[in-house]
């Protein structure tokens, strides 16, 4: 550890835990740590990068947060998942757990996914958003009533020009056929995916979403063993799940960072979790304290945050973090899955976590409902089919997810 933190400048980074005199934790890796024990070049690229975009001067106030240098995220290994060991399985589902219930927010490594393959997905989305605007809206999400496709920048919020989340983004999701009665009904989030013509883009973004998506599978099965549950009881809800990958680009721009100009604006996400392959800094998540810290990408880790379903099935054990994407404005490409539940679940705390006060704090809900409540919101076009009767909820949209936490004022 001495020779690689002689690597980076003095002050880049401070050892977490050694800083504030406590013992580090057994069961995960902080995210400091990590970037230390990396190659030079990478390690001090990665915090050089995350130090300019906080030390911007176009940065409000309400954008800042705290850097690596005085918070935390776990990283966690995933390799005795695929060990056939039940001791390692246990001990690292007892690892996810602790991350799942302290901030909901961690890395994890050991996954499985090769390198070749990220870097595969990544160059299939540049490949995609480097075509003209013209070819991309042949594949307008807005043409279909399942959100496939492409989804332009200004697309994004029924605020617009208000507020600006500055992305664009490819979204695909979990393949169903044009004979499913979600996707025959119509905005269900359900059918059939669509395609740009790109020699081998379709093999490329669908391989890489099999892959992950079986990564999900396997993290469900650790977090149900974690919760003291037979796996079953979650995965009896995965059949057609509305398991959306989404390609993003955040465009580059000379527009200030506030909270009305974001890359994407702070919120939870709708499904089980996240897996999040990000391209460079710019994301930030509220830890524990309520307080906004960043997460910077670290080379061949995934970011995984729990999202509301998993709040909710724990009642509240677990905990749905807000994140947000700060407008850092240079090019940065990120590739989520959004691991959800067939649109038709029944979404409740687990029997055993299911009492008067968490049955009054988590009614049940509709896992595809509760997507499209907030989706509505998310994307122009289905505001404006609402607006016109051709979406006619059978739901109460709200104006804010009830999920949403607020933040304090990160301290420097």
């Amino acid at each position: 550890m001495k020779a690689a933190a002689s690597s980076i400048a003095a002050g880049d980074c401070l050892l977490f835990m050694q800083l504030a005199g406590e013992p580090a934790e057994s069961w995960s890796v902080p995210v400091c740590r990590w970037l230390l024990s990396r190659p030079a070049a990478a390690g001090s690229d990665l915090l050089r990068d995350s130090k300019e975009m906080t030390m911007r001067a176009d940065l409000s106030d309400d954008q800042r947060a705290l850097t690596v240098d005085d918070a935390t995220l776990p990283v966690v290994d995933l390799a005795g998942l695929f060990t056939g060991n039940a001791a390692d399985t246990a001990r690292i589902a007892a690892d996810l757990g602790r991350a799942a219930r302290t901030s909901g927010f961690f890395y994890i490594t050991g996954h499985g996914i090769s390198q070749e393959m990220m870097d595969a997905v990544f160059a299939a989305s540049r490949a995609f958003h480097a075509m003209p605007r013209s070819y991309k809206m042949r594949w307008w999400s807005g043409f279909t009533t399942h959100h496939r496709g492409y989804v332009p920048f200004e697309e994004n919020g029924a605020n617009f020009p208000r507020s600006i989340n500055m992305n664009e983004a490819w979204d695909m999701s979990f393949e169903a056929p044009a004979d499913h009665p979600d996707y025959l009904a119509g905005w269900r989030m359900t059918g059939p995916n669509v395609w740009p013509d790109l020699p081998g883009w379709k093999d490329t973004v669908s391989g890489y979403y099999d892959a992950v998506f079986g990564l999900g599978l396997r993290l469900l099965d650790a977090l149900a063993l974690e919760l003291g549950i037979e796996p079953e009881e979650l995965t009896r809800h995965i059949t057609y799940p509305t398991s959306q990958l989404r390609l993003l680009r955040y465009v580059p721009n000379d527009l200030p960072a506030t909270k009305d100009i974001a890359g994407i604006s702070a919120h939870s996400d709708f499904e089980c979790f996240t897996i999040l392959l990000q391209g460079g800094p710019g994301l930030q998540v509220m830890n524990a304290q309520d307080v906004w810290i960043e997460a910077p990408p670290i080379p061949g880790c995934f970011v995984v945050n729990i999202g509301d379903i998993f709040e909710t099935w724990s009642g509240g054990q677990f905990k749905s973090t807000q994140h947000r994407v700060v407008n850092i404005g240079r090019e940065r490409f990120s590739i989520p899955l959004f691991f959800g539940l067939d649109y038709h679940a029944i979404v409740e705390p687990l029997e055993k976590f299911r009492t008067p006060e968490t049955q009054a704090k988590y009614p049940p809900m509709k896992a595809g409902e509760h997507l499209m409540r907030m989706t509505i919101n998310a994307f122009r076009y289905m505001a404006d089919a609402q607006a016109k009767g051709a979406l006619v909820p059978d739901y109460a949209v709200p104006e804010e997810n009830p999920f949403k936490r607020e933040a304090k004022v990160a301290q420097a």
